[in-house]
């Protein structure tokens, strides 16, 4: 007698379905069916490190990744397992790298290299270059920041003091790559290591006298209200960026796979460029970085450029970066040329109809602060000079000077609207700032007759100021002129 079966399905090189089969017609079916292959793939994220977020969560959280993943050919019998490891910092993603529970990493300039020489150095366990998150040609965003109450304002004014940075992070080369660059000693202060967790609890408690650290923490801390920096990487003059390395293993065996990971990257950054508000809010949401500051880095004319390309400039950064940690003897040796791998970031451009040459020789921002000034009535056409202004539960309205920003501050407050932040830009460093974090030069007897030029730090102001015949104010002594 023969038994019916509903919906009975087994996976040969396809599937096989039927809604009603004999029982000896499902068996001989099933003869020679087997079971697909589970393919792993260990993704090691920095979700607080706002400079990875296209590499990471926005790809985990929109669901990138599936979408790009082979399906045809000897992928069609494979299912891809996505474990997403989070981490605070670079160290532990190359440790899961070297045991193999982690294929692509994400991280920082410094970190990268030692991940790459790491690598090198352990025969079977060579990792490589692929892309770039988002770089900055001039070293900005990492940073060094104090007590919002210390009286130190730039770097030499801790000479003998206490100042923490996480050890093997990109802020801790950029430390070592100020020092070495004004030729001074290792006990020019006392650096110890702390996590940037720790290092915020310590500072906020004035058990240190600064901390350095990398995105977005330098900015972030002086953001929540309690720090001040006082010193950021673009100082160092040397490029400053966060990329992608893979197992190199991985890659040969799964190239298709790495193909798919770039692509998805860059759909990352296209979904952040075409409404970098909105991007802004979700990232507070999946990270718990205000959004504020999600913006300062990534937004219009942000501090980091969104690029996957690898310029040479990035190549010449390691190689010095690599330098730096050699005099320390804290780095072996690093083979660049070997580490540094093209091929899959080239084929994800060609098969998105991209011309990755030419973007390679670009430095330019993808997008830059522009529109209409509403508060000035004029178009924005430096956007060196412009400025934004971030409305509480409202629009991000920009604006074509710090004039205009501030005229604009007082109309809004003065309709009882509150202001969220507003960015201006330092006319020193050529960065993106809080326009309440900033110093400002100001000349000018009325507010329509006002000259007023930012800067991150005191002693630009004092500088530009000097030379101007302006006087050194703050963001608030700026607005009570406007507010008369």
């Amino acid at each position: 007698m023969a038994l019916s079966y509903s919906n009975i399905r087994c996976t040969a090189k396809g599937r096989v379905a039927a809604a009603t089969l004999t029982l000896s017609f499902a068996l001989l079916a099933c003869a020679g069916a087997h079971a697909r292959e589970v393919v792993t793939i260990g993704i090691g994220t920095q979700n607080t490190t706002t400079n990875t977020v296209t590499g990471g969560v926005v790809i985990k959280e929109l669901g990138l990744l599936q979408k790009f993943l082979p399906k045809t050919g000897k992928y069609s019998d494979i299912d891809f397992k996505l474990e997403w490891q989070n981490a605070t910092s670079g160290p532990p993603i190359t440790n899961g790298m070297m045991a193999n529970k982690i294929q692509i990493g994400m991280m920082g300039d410094y970190p990268l290299l030692v991940n790459g020489a790491i690598g090198q150095n352990s025969s079977g366990n060579e990792t490589e270059l692929i892309a770039i998150i988002a770089y900055n040609q001039f070293g900005a965003g990492n940073g060094v920041v104090v007590h919002k109450d210390s009286p130190y304002y730039q770097l030499s004014d801790l000479k003998g003091k206490t100042v923490s940075v996480p050890f093997g992070s990109a802020a801790h080369g950029m430390l070592m790559q100020a020092m070495q660059a004004r030729g001074w000693k290792d006990d020019y202060w006392s650096l110890i290591s702390q996590s940037p967790e720790v290092g915020t609890t310590n500072l906020q408690e004035k058990k240190i006298d600064a901390h350095a650290d990398f995105v977005p923490f330098p900015d972030l801390l002086p953001y929540r209200g309690f720090a001040r920096k006082i010193f950021d990487g673009v100082e160092t003059r040397v490029p400053t960026f966060h990329g992608v390395v893979v197992r190199k293993d991985f890659a040969e065996k799964y190239p298709e796979v790495v193909v798919a990971y770039i692509k998805a990257l860059m759909a990352a950054d296209d979904w952040l460029r075409k409404n970098p508000k909105l991007a802004a809010e979700n990232i507070e949401k999946w990270t718990g970085i205000e959004k504020e500051v999600a913006y300062l880095y990534l937004g219009p004319g942000g501090i980091h450029t969104l690029d996957p390309t690898i310029k040479p400039i990035l190549v010449d950064a390691i190689k010095t970066d690599h330098a730096v940690l050699e005099k320390l003897n804290r780095v072996k040796p690093l083979d660049v040329k070997a580490w540094v791998n093209e091929k899959y970031v080239r084929d994800a451009f060609k098969e998105g109809g991209l011309d990755y040459d030419a973007q390679k020789k670009s430095l330019d921002n993808y997008y830059n602060v522009s529109g209409r000034d509403p508060i000035c009535n004029k178009d924005i056409t430096d956007s060196r000079v412009a400025a934004e202004i971030w409305v509480d539960g409202g629009d991000i309205v920009p604006v074509s000077s710090p004039v205009c920003a501030f005229k604009g501050i007082a109309q809004y407050q003065k309709a009882g609207k509150k202001i969220a932040v507003t960015y201006v830009y330092d006319q020193a460093l050529g960065i993106k700032v809080f326009g309440s974090k900033a110093f400002y030069s100001m000349s000018g007897s009325t507010p329509a007759k006002l000259d007023i030029v930012p800067f991150l730090l005191k002693k630009d102001a004092e500088a530009y100021a000097q030379k101007n015949g302006g006087t050194v104010v703050t963001y608030e002594q700026v607005l009570a002129k406007m507010e008369k």
